[in-house]
């Protein structure tokens, strides 16, 4: 049987009426403005399923442009998160979508950064404001936002899982759970390390000087106090 943790049973501290569509909208709109890697000024949101049916009525558009602006679930401010994105001049519109078999609760972020970057990220809501990122630019993923998570990108190629998993070990850096996600062989890959440890920018920046390295991403896991 699954452990059930206390969020599972009591959700999160936040601001709005559902675990669901607000708390895990927020972490969403987060996690995807840390992948973008830069300030996000212009953002689709793709609605699947119950996002898209109800997602006005309990505040998931806010929630969703919150996260965006990098705020977290139980931020004052997400109830005027749209009005602040604005001021600030962030585009952003909502539709719906068919994003196929997944979870009802899904929304696909297609953003611009200031920098001139274009990201697309896909993801879940999957109760008691928990969450699972599926794809990151096309490429399937599966991480849920809990842990220090590192998105390494790459060519797929013998040797650079070792020569990040050597960087990790030599920084004492304890890994939860690792994956790998490819196109194909010798194509694009991404790897997933959702770790127990707060890793630092000496150590992205050893990773991203690894030949075969695209890019690198850290994220943090949204704080409850």
């Amino acid at each position: 049987m699954k452990g059930i943790g206390v969020f599972d049973i009591l959700g999160p501290i936040m601001i709005g009426p559902s675990s669901s569509h607000t708390a895990g909208a927020a972490r969403l709109g987060k996690i995807a403005r840390s992948i973008a890697g830069g300030d996000v000024i212009e953002v689709t949101f793709l609605l699947h399923g119950s996002f898209a049916k109800t997602y006005r009525g309990h505040g998931t558009d806010r929630a969703l442009v919150a996260g965006i602006l990098g705020m977290e679930p139980k931020d004052e401010r997400l109830k005027y998160s749209m009005d602040i994105a604005k001021e600030k001049n962030i585009k952003f519109s909502f539709q719906e979508a068919d994003l196929g078999d997944v979870h009802p609760n899904t929304v696909k972020f297609i953003m611009q950064t200031i920098d001139g970057k274009h990201c697309e990220v896909m993801g879940s809501s999957i109760g008691g404001g928990n969450i699972r990122v599926c794809k990151v630019n096309g490429i399937e993923v599966d991480f849920t936002g809990m842990y220090e998570t590192l998105i390494v990108a790459q060519k797929d190629a013998p040797g650079v899982i070792n020569s990040v998993s050597h960087i990790l070990y030599s920084e004492n850096i304890n890994v939860a759970f690792m994956k790998v996600f490819r196109d194909g062989k010798g194509q694009e890959a991404t790897m997933i390390f959702e770790m127990d440890n707060k890793i630092n920018d000496k150590i992205i920046e050893k990773i991203k000087k690894i030949e075969l390295v695209r890019n690198v991403i850290s994220i943090s896991p949204a704080k409850e106090d």
